[in-house]
């Protein structure tokens, strides 16, 4: 006997971009420091200059060289995230804002987490999961000693990307890193903490006039320095989204089931800075 699916109910390409697309990117670090790259395709290319065309000086009349820049490119195939959650008809129906509550409150924040937990993280050996910054081997390492002491190495990681002729765009630390620093003060004899406020925003922080954000995802004792330009997350416009009453129907529960495929690219790995407590 097949199984009705009646009871599945469609939601439109608006609402999901309601419900799931804008909640997940405004909860996600990764998406926040990085450049989001929409697509329909199956497999993305994100193309890399090797070595640029070569200019030169030429007296007036005389014939200009041809030059090539060197290019290749980095396939990404966004892997599926995907999330259910089962809740009781008698708490949320589908045409009550309650549903649209529990979908934005619960799945999409974990989606967000999920994201953000791979982009920060390693894959190590799970077969889906997309590499992470922690997979990485070209990454550019600051030592910062032993301890947050100062903002040194965010100088010399802002400088580092700028000898490559990028920003560092964001710093993104665990909460407990972030707290060490915003402790940290100009000296012993004064209270004025060493990272500076955002004058556009009172819930910022700035690392040598660089955002600095948070994440648990992050590992503790490193913080990550991101060019948006090198650090890409790529997602699949195929996001989707739907709510089944039958499913469950013989507990009387609906599922609500998220999927959303996402992928990452990183370009130029020496443009990432990495900079890490080394052991004491």
């Amino acid at each position: 006997m097949a199984i009705s699916t009646s009871n599945v109910v469609a939601i439109s390409p608006d609402q999901i971009e309601d419900l799931i697309v804008r909640p997940v990117e405004a909860a996600s670090v990764a998406i926040q420091s990085s450049t989001l790259l929409p697509t329909s395709a199956t497999v993305t290319r994100i193309p890399r200059v090797m070595a640029d065309p070569t200019a030169g000086w030429y007296a007036e009349n005389e014939e200009i060289g041809a030059s090539d820049p060197t290019v290749d490119d980095i396939a990404v195939t966004p892997a599926k995230l995907a999330g259910l959650t089962v809740l009781s008809n008698e708490s949320a129906d589908d045409t009550d804002p309650a549903a649209a509550s529990v979908i934005g409150d619960g799945l999409t924040r974990d989606i967000g987490r999920k994201l953000d937990a791979a982009f920060f993280g390693s894959k190590g050996s799970d077969p889906v999961q997309p590499d992470g910054l922690e997979d990485l081997t070209g990454v550019t390492a600051v030592d910062p000693g032993t301890a947050w002491a100062n903002l040194d190495p965010f100088a010399e990681a802002t400088s580092n990307a700028e000898g490559l002729g990028l920003n560092v765009n964001n710093f993104v630390a665990n909460p407990a890193d972030a707290l060490i620093l915003a402790q940290l003060k100009e000296s012993d004899t004064s209270n004025k903490p060493l990272l500076a406020a955002d004058p556009t925003s009172a819930s910022r922080r700035l690392l040598q006039g660089v955002p600095l954000l948070v994440s648990p995802a992050v590992t503790a004792g490193t913080i990550w320095g991101l060019p948006k330009l090198r650090s890409v997350v790529v997602r699949r416009n195929d996001v989707d989204l739907k709510i089944d009453k039958s499913a469950y129907f013989t507990s009387d529960r609906t599922a609500i089931r998220a999927i959303m495929r996402v992928g990452f690219g990183f370009p130029h790995e020496a443009a990432l800075q990495k900079i890490t407590l080394s052991a004491a």
